[in-house]
């Protein structure tokens, strides 16, 4: 490990008890730029989301005023994620309806990046909707570095990822997309960033004036170009990790994971290609990917196509510069 990074994580790093919230409610009031949105990407969420956003509700906005205001973004939902998380107590916004003549394309990203139209946040905190035993600490704990340091830009949850297969539980077996791919990939072309423990988690905070700059992957590559992005913008030092305890939640299967696997490369790749230090062939990529599932008749197979598109920052957006020159 760099030795900058070995200091990083000597400074960079805290735990979710080190910013109690009545501190940072403090810090919130004595800020300048401290509005604070929530925001859950959510996708056929119905067990999960309620109790996020009630938890977020009761310990966050009514107990103590830390976040201003809670949207969950649903991208497409056939089960009842919308009419729980209102009820719970979110605002809920169709992917859809956010910059309708711009057609929505699939993935996490793309509702990301829409979610920056339909917030007004200083600071834009990402959750994603299918945590079990939910805690507030996930929130506040990856506001307190951005709530009381003006120098830091983006704070990332960590947490140990137990994987839960039926009755079994293999402590720290989660993350299989990370320790295969992300960090063997960020370790050798960006090993600034070898200190992030869960580079591809779900749950970060990042302040607005450097979202709002940023590219996004539509897809599951946006955590990774997040991170690579932030570093060339801001640099190491303007960006945190908080330890949140431990996260559960629902796990993808192996092809599922393949498929991931397959768009955060090309988000590497891009960047790569971006700094020069890789060149794209004539042909392109070839993102059909075939995968193979067993039957009585033996392997079968299916294609995925996993090509990745990428939004360009939303300062760009013309909606989006005219709603903040009208905000402003």
């Amino acid at each position: 490990m760099l030795p900058e990074v070995t200091h990083w994580l000597e400074r960079r790093s805290s735990a979710a008890a080190d910013w109690p919230v009545p501190r940072l409610l403090e810090a919130k009031r004595s800020g300048r730029a401290s509005r604070v949105s929530v925001v859950l990407p959510a996708l056929d969420e119905e067990p999960t989301v309620g109790n996020i956003v009630r938890t977020i509700r009761t310990e966050l906005m009514d107990r103590y005023p830390l976040v201003d205001e809670l949207v969950v973004v649903d991208s497409g939902s056939t089960d009842r994620t919308g009419e729980v998380a209102a009820r719970a107590g979110a605002r809920v916004v169709h992917r859809d309806d956010i910059l309708p003549r711009i057609p929505a394309l699939r993935g996490k990203g793309e509702v990301l990046w829409r979610s920056l139209l339909v917030t007004s946040g200083d600071i834009v905190c990402f959750v994603d909707a299918d945590l079990r035993e939910f805690s507030a600490d996930f929130v506040s704990g990856i506001l307190g570095p951005l709530l009381t340091d003006p120098s830091v830009q983006l704070v990332k949850a960590m947490y140990d990822r137990p994987l839960e297969i039926g009755d079994t539980v293999v402590p720290a077996g989660g993350g299989r997309v990370t320790e295969l791919v992300a960090r063997p990939l960020l370790n050798m072309y960006w090993p600034e960033l070898a200190g992030f423990v869960q580079p591809l988690g779900g749950e970060y905070a990042v302040r607005r004036g450097l979202l709002e700059r940023l590219p996004f992957p539509c897809g599951y590559g946006v955590e990774t170009a997040m991170l690579v992005d932030s570093l060339q913008s801001v640099g190491l030092d303007a960006m945190a990790q908080v330890d949140v305890g431990v996260r559960r939640h629902s796990h993808q299967d192996e092809a599922g994971l393949g498929r991931m696997a397959g768009e955060i490369w090309q988000a590497v790749l891009e960047r790569l290609h971006r700094d020069g230090r890789v060149r794209k062939g004539a042909g392109g990529l070839n993102t059909v990917f075939a995968q193979f599932e067993r039957d009585e008749e033996g392997f079968r197979v299916s294609s995925h196509d996993v090509a990745a598109h990428e939004r360009p920052p939303m300062i760009t957006i013309p909606e989006y510069r005219n709603r903040t020159a009208l905000a402003g």
